[in-house]
């Protein structure tokens, strides 16, 4: 009887070593914080090229730009506040296309 009770108890705490070590390692190459590293610059919203104001009235009627930005490869952040109120971070290429960033 102490034979079963010790090789039930051997079993099962085998069992939990094992659960244990079966974690999935995190896999981080640096790639995520290229991504998010992009810096962009703060400029008036004047000196925006006309194709991305003329884009942002054709999608987003009635919405203003609050601020706007431009990185090195000269890709535009707007900051831009909707009728309704709600702030949102647009993204554009110097010809008015929409990035998704």
């Amino acid at each position: 009887m102490k034979q079963l009770v010790f090789a039930t108890a051997l079993a099962i705490g085998s069992l939990g070593t094992i659960t244990a070590t079966e974690t999935t390692p995190i896999f981080h190459d640096g790639i995520m914080e290229g991504i998010f590293a992009q810096d962009f610059s703060e400029i008036k919203i004047d000196a925006l090229p006309e194709e991305i104001t003329a884009a942002l009235g054709k999608n987003f009627p009635g919405a203003t730009i609050a601020k706007a930005f431009v990185n090195e490869e000269a890709e535009y952040k707007l900051i831009v506040t909707s009728e309704t109120g709600e702030n949102m971070e647009l993204y554009a290429d110097a010809e008015g296309n929409w990035l998704d960033m």
